[in-house]
């Protein structure tokens, strides 16, 4: 089978790394074989919308790939589109989802940067017949704490887990799942991964994404990590997507 990589980015307001990450993506490809990009916007008023528009318009990969046929532009060979969604990241990334044309879908942060040659190892895992899982992740950050979680994401753990890693998954299985649920506003990639572990198609890829730490250094480290673990435990005990939406607005959001 030939496998395609639709590559889903949910944005908002994300001005700031945007473009930096789209030109990462379409530089590092080994093969034909991400087919597109799609940045699904949940209404960002920072410009960010405007920078990519830009950016499908005029962007040059900076080392042009020979199986792309010499063509300066990226937008030749891999189509990247900006469209709207309601906000929310489930939403944006169902809307992705939707109209993805590849095969296999990729959930990326858009402050996520993938190892070289991600796509490769994507396709070769699904080859082998693991249809979903991730990459082991590494913040931008020096410390201890954030070193140390960051070495653990390389074991398959359903604690170790979250949508920071990025997500790869076919697109029948993605379908047979239902997508992701749409009622969590946050959370929504553990109730997705919980559904893979249950079906027992989840593979880490032992090579490093990294990944801002951006929200560890607005709060603090400690901090933020302990409002983290009070959501995982309130999930545990039942909690509802709107008490664990009531409780992230009050602490992180």
């Amino acid at each position: 089978m030939n496998y395609k990589i639709s590559i889903i980015i949910p944005i908002l307001n994300e001005a700031e790394t945007i473009a930096q990450l789209l030109q990462h993506l379409i530089d590092d490809p080994s093969e034909a074989s991400v087919s597109e990009i799609i940045l699904v916007d949940g209404g960002s008023t920072d410009g960010s919308q405007d920078i990519i528009q830009r950016f499908i318009s005029n962007v040059t990969p900076s080392n042009t790939n020979p199986l792309q046929n010499t063509t300066p532009s990226a937008t030749s060979f891999i189509d990247i589109r900006l469209i709207p969604s309601e906000k929310g990241r489930a939403k944006q990334m169902n809307t992705g989802a939707k109209h993805a044309t590849g095969n296999v879908l990729y959930f990326l942060h858009a402050d996520s940067f993938l190892p070289k040659h991600f796509d490769r190892y994507i396709i070769d895992e699904v080859k082998r017949g693991n249809h979903a899982g991730c990459f082991r992740m590494q913040f931008d950050s020096k410390h201890w704490w954030l070193l140390l979680a960051s070495w653990l994401t390389q074991f398959r753990w359903r604690a170790c887990r979250g949508g920071d890693q990025s997500q790869f998954i076919t697109r029948l299985l993605f379908e047979d799942i239902g997508g992701y649920d749409e009622r969590y506003s946050i959370y929504e990639d553990n109730m997705l991964i919980n559904e893979l572990f249950a079906r027992n198609q989840f593979v880490v890829i032992n090579k490093k994404l990294q990944t801002s730490a951006r929200r560890y250094r607005k709060h603090g480290v400690g901090k933020l990590q302990f409002y983290f673990w009070m959501l995982y435990i309130k999930k545990w005990w039942g909690a509802d997507a709107d008490e664990l939406l009531a409780y992230y607005k009050i602490n992180i959001s």
